[in-house]
């Protein structure tokens, strides 16, 4: 067994041989968030992240105690930045009881991350259901297995359940599921985090003003 200790003790953050970090210059960023996370989004899939559109999402729950996982980001425009998952889900319970999330993309080939919170509101259940239909037949699947964060009895019942699943996603590619749910995050804030070699990160976070615009400012890093 590893010692865990001396295991981290042997990692390096940023490694040169499969990182580049770019120069940042937040005078020259855009007014709008939206716009410079379109930029680094694409600057990401250039730089070759194998995903990167998953994002870490952290919500809270009747109590005020925080929970995280990844999701995967199905959009991101005027609307606010969208996800997706089941109603009855715990993220979906969370949000049904507390409408307000963050996200964290990391893109460590680029040493960047951007951090988007503010509150979330669901979309039409049209546009929920045309999300869906828009995606995989495995993600369809997976969404008519149901039943996401429920405890589960075996794994021969998710066998099951899940192979009648594919036969019906194989079956009906327009099959409905009235759970699945379309959320989307309208940022109050949007930090852009670009890590540099001497430890000079750059932060540029992004507050929604009064007048629906954006206030930027530096932060320390």
């Amino acid at each position: 067994m590893s010692d865990l200790p001396e295991l981290l003790r042997s990692l390096r953050v940023w490694d040169a041989a499969v990182t580049e970090l770019p120069p940042f210059d937040p005078s020259t960023a855009p007014g709008d968030p939206l716009e410079l996370f379109t930029r680094w989004f694409a600057e990401a899939v250039a730089a070759g992240e194998r995903e990167p559109h998953t994002v870490s999402l952290a919500t809270a729950d009747a109590e005020g105690l925080p929970d995280a996982r990844i999701v995967m980001l199905h959009g991101a425009d005027t609307d606010g930045w969208a996800f997706a998952t089941h109603a009855g889900s715990r993220k979906g319970r969370h949000l049904a009881t507390r409408p307000y999330a963050a996200l964290v993309f990391y893109w460590p080939a680029l040493g960047r991350q951007v951090r988007v919170r503010g509150p979330v509101s669901t979309a039409p259940a049209e546009q929920a259901r045309a999300d869906l239909h828009a995606r995989s037949a495995g993600a369809l699947a997976a969404a008519l297995t149901g039943r996401q964060s429920e405890e589960l009895a075996s794994a021969e019942e998710l066998a099951r359940v899940s192979q009648a699943a594919w036969e019906r996603a194989g079956r009906e590619p327009d099959a409905p599921v009235p759970s699945w749910t379309l959320y989307r995050l309208r940022p109050d804030e949007v930090e852009f985090f670009q890590g540099d070699a001497r430890r000079r990160h750059v932060r540029l976070s992004y507050r929604r003003a009064e007048d629906g615009g954006w206030d930027r400012r530096l932060l320390w890093p």
